[in-house]
């Protein structure tokens, strides 16, 4: 009787302690320490603007999920301010055949040449991954490995600038360390082959805006939070 008792406190202790590690688990993604700052608030589109402005808005901010996502197709969604140096650290969920992307440092009249962005991209499970690949630096760097979860599942993604550095970790993996002063031609990287950007990296601006882009698949953000360096 007392053995069966015993047995008994200890599943619920072991469930308890479950619990305490779980609960945990969810502060330590949703309240990072106080140096750093939500740029989304989980309730509403403030702080951020899309272009053309004059439209119906294209994201959508649901309060009861925490969530920031794309609803039509129009145009990326930017922050108001510009940053230059930070650690970005966010989680985002894929939907299937999903192509989207993070700018970073970037403009918001010109994205494609004027800023960099971080590919987000459904290529869980590809043996095989280039620079248009989840986690790459676009047309740039490819991700040292294959680290995204599958289409509906989220991921978390820390980028990190710091001058002519640009680091990713995805998924607790650290997948991109890339110098930027080593892009010293433009269309080209340093190993030679061929990018699209028609100024080299190191001569594009070390600030700029942060954006979320709209390439035609829904894509959903969360805990969205930012600290300056």
């Amino acid at each position: 009787m007392w053995h069966q008792t015993d047995t008994t406190m200890k599943r619920i202790f072991l469930l308890l302690v479950a619990v305490a590690l779980t609960l945990s688990t969810f502060a330590t993604q949703d309240s990072p320490s106080n140096e750093f700052t939500a740029l989304f608030d989980g309730k509403s589109l403030k702080g951020w603007f899309f272009i053309p402005s004059h439209v119906s808005p294209i994201w959508k901010a649901d309060s009861e999920k925490g969530t920031l996502g794309r609803v039509a197709q129009n145009g990326a969604i930017w922050t108001d301010q510009s940053y230059g140096d930070f650690v970005l650290q966010l989680e985002f969920k894929l939907s299937r055949n999903c192509n989207s992307g993070i700018f970073i440092r970037s403009d918001p009249q010109n994205p494609v040449q004027g800023g960099f962005e971080i590919q987000l991209f459904d290529s869980h499970g590809k043996a095989t991954i280039g620079s248009h690949d989840c986690g790459a630096l676009y047309d740039a760097v490819v991700p040292s490995v294959n680290a995204v979860k599958p289409a509906g599942d989220w991921n978390q993604i820390q980028i990190r600038c710091k001058g002519p550095h640009i680091e990713v970790t995805l998924n607790n993996q650290k997948i991109v360390s890339a110098n930027l002063d080593r892009w010293t031609t433009p269309e080209q990287n340093p190993d030679g082959s061929k990018n699209k950007f028609k100024t080299a990296l190191k001569d594009l601006p070390r600030t700029g805006h942060i954006g979320f882009q709209d390439h035609g698949h829904n894509v959903w953000f969360r805990n969205v939070y930012l600290k300056e360096l």
